[in-house]
């Protein structure tokens, strides 16, 4: 109960009458409510619930941005999933943004940045990478190759690897720490500065650098080409990776990026979540919101029998290593 303090208590005894009316009021026990005494404050209302984050678009084409902003919108209706959603269509100038800053567990899709990092550092020294470190870059993109990647993480170091976050204007972007890359923490809005770098001639990457990571990146395995690719034209060039992980919690973790390009086509997708009970409710939350954003902005895909890029029925992504994996696998088997 909220304490009070009664007025004239402390300046003076009170009269006979105010002792009299002070004891019929106690008499009446704790069931007086506190507003009921006369200058009780009232109760404080409760404060609203916060509103839940909003798409958010932007174009410079009439009538896209609140399509762009319906259709995402309802894509992600009734889905448990945490999403966080990034898009940039240079074309039109469109962009779109739901979570955009808040942060994930990277899994796999990091390993695009480990490779632009060698890429990156390589330029500094005027250098040209290794048969062994195009080898290792090839099976840690192409095929999600866990143990490639490791390697080259511990190649490159914490160092240099943050130095390139630093130089990508990825300010949000904190690498994993005890060689833990693929809980490296990224935002939607990080992964779209990087795509963008990949994307498009910039000072931090050269030409051919991104050239090497673009072709790497369309070489993807079937199995993996899952994600931001569902429903995309199939006139349009895709690059891409994608990461699954689950831990203890959040659930799992499920994430695509991907560029479309060619032909007119010139955009960038990041889908990141977590909050999922399956892989596959993520993979699903992605694809839904990748249909909604390649039909806004290819409306010649609407037409009946356009064709579109197909994604694996199912999908497969090598899982990184985690605290909770080691100590699970620190156990000795039982006989």
């Amino acid at each position: 109960m909220t304490h009070q303090q009664i007025p004239g208590h402390g300046a003076g005894r009170p009269s006979r009458r105010a002792r009299g009316a002070l004891s019929m009021t106690l008499a009446a026990g704790a069931l007086v409510p506190v507003a009921a005494v006369a200058g009780a404050a009232p109760a404080a209302a409760a404060a609203p619930a916060a509103a839940a984050p909003a798409v958010v678009c932007t174009s410079g084409k009439a009538g896209l941005a609140a399509q762009l902003t319906k259709d995402i919108t309802a894509a992600l209706k009734n889905r448990k999933s945490t999403t966080a959603v990034a898009v940039q269509d240079r074309t039109t100038k469109t962009s779109c943004t739901l979570r955009a800053t808040q942060k994930f567990d990277s899994a796999s899709v990091v390993k695009v940045t480990v490779l632009a990092t060698l890429l990156w550092d390589a330029k500094k020294t005027n250098r040209y990478l290794t048969q062994r470190e195009v080898d290792l870059s090839t099976a840690m993109i192409t095929k999600s190759d866990n143990a490639a990647t490791t390697t080259l993480w511990k190649q490159l170091g914490l160092t240099k690897i943050k130095g390139f976050v630093k130089a990508a204007g990825m300010t949000r972007t904190v690498p994993g720490t005890d060689g833990y890359w693929g809980l490296t923490q990224i935002t939607a809005q990080d992964e779209q500065k990087l795509l963008a770098l990949v994307t498009a001639k910039n000072t931090v990457l050269s030409d051919n650098a991104r050239a090497f990571l673009l072709e790497r990146m369309r070489k993807v395995v079937t199995s993996q080409r899952w994600g931001v690719p569902a429903g995309a034209p199939a006139t349009a060039t895709v690059q891409l990776k994608n990461g699954w992980l689950s831990r203890s919690t959040h659930g799992w973790r499920v994430h695509s990026v991907g560029a479309f390009t060619g032909k007119g086509h010139d955009y960038t997708i990041s889908v990141l979540t977590h909050d999922n009970s399956t892989m596959n409710d993520g993979v699903n939350t992605i694809q839904a919101v990748a249909k909604a954003v390649h039909k806004d902005l290819n409306p010649a895909t609407k037409k009946a029998g356009a064709a579109v890029h197909s994604v694996p029925e199912t999908p497969y992504e090598a899982v990184p290593a985690t605290p909770e994996k080691a100590a699970r696998e620190a156990v000795p088997a039982t006989r």
